[in-house]
C-alpha cells in the first residue's frame, strides 16, 4: 500500500524548521508501523486558513492515482483550518483515500461536528450533481419537442464517447436558438452531447454570428 506524507508549519521562522523535520520524522515511523511504500513526501509551510497552496494542489493531485491508498498528517489542522480545512477533507475522502494522523496513533477520527458538515457538503454536492443532469435533461427535451433531430444535425455523434469535442457547433447554435432555447440550455444540451461548453461561450459564438451576419 502506498501513502503520502503531507507536513505544514504555518511560518518561515527557524523555530517552525524544527517543527517540520519532526513532523516528517514522525509520519515516517507512522508508515513504517502500518508498512506502507511511501509514494510522496509534501512540506510546505503557508497558513492552514489558506487553500491556495502549492503542496496541497499536489497533494489533490497524487491522490488520484489508483495507487495511492492513503495520506499521513499529524493530525487534521496540518491539512488546513475552518472551511479550507472542511474543503480539502472532503476532496480527499471523496477519492476513498484513507487518512492516518500521528494525534490518533493511526487512522484519522473526525470529531462529530466535522463529520456532521462533511455529510451536509456530500449531499449539497450530490444534489448540485442531480439538478446539472436533470437541466441538460430538459434542454434536450425542449430541443426534441422544438423539431430538433440531434442524430442529423450532430456530426460524428457517439463517436470519440467521453472525450471533449473541441469544435464548437455554430449551426447548432443558432438552430437551438431559433427554435426558442435560451443560451444556458443551449448549452446544457450540446454538453448531453459531449461538446465542453458554456453558457457564455454559447452566447459569444452566437453574436459573433449575429454580427458577421450583419457585416
Amino acid at each position: 500500500m502506498k501513502a503520502i506524507i503531507y507536513c505544514r508549519v504555518s511560518t518561515n521562522k527557524e523555530t517552525q524548521e524544527t517543527s517540520i523535520k519532526r513532523q516528517e520524522e514522525e509520519l515516517l515511523q507512522l508508515a513504517k508501523s502500518y508498512q506502507f511504500e511511501i509514494d510522496t513526501v509534501i512540506k510546505e509551510k503557508a497558513s492552514g486558513y489558506d487553500y491556495d497552496r502549492e503542496g496541497i494542489f499536489q497533494l489533490l493531485e497524487r491522490i488520484k492515482d489508483e495507487k495511492v491508498d492513503a495520506v499521513l498528517i499529524q493530525d487534521e489542522t496540518r491539512l488546513g483550518r475552518g472551511n479550507a480545512k472542511i474543503a480539502i477533507l472532503h476532496c480527499i475522502l471523496k477519492e476513498n483515500i484513507k487518512l492516518y494522523s500521528i494525534s490518533h496513533s493511526g487512522e484519522l477520527q473526525l470529531s462529530e461536528s466535522d463529520s456532521m458538515v462533511l455529510k451536509i457538503v456530500g449531499m449539497v454536492e450530490e444534489y448540485q450533481r442531480k439538478l446539472h443532469n436533470a437541466k441538460i435533461k430538459r434542454g434536450m427535451r425542449r430541443a426534441v419537442q422544438n423539431g430538433y433531430k440531434p442524430e442529423k444535425n450532430l456530426k460524428n455523434l457517439g463517436e470519440a464517447s467521453g472525450r471533449d469535442k473541441i469544435e464548437v457547433p455554430v449551426e447548432e447554435i443558432v438552430r437551438l436558438r431559433k427554435n426558442g432555447l435560451i443560451f444556458s440550455e443551449i448549452a446544457a444540451t450540446l454538453r448531453g452531447f459531449g461538446y465542453n461548453i458554456s453558457k457564455a461561450t454559447v452566447h459569444r459564438r452566437y453574436q459573433e454570428f449575429i454580427e458577421s451576419q450583419e457585416e
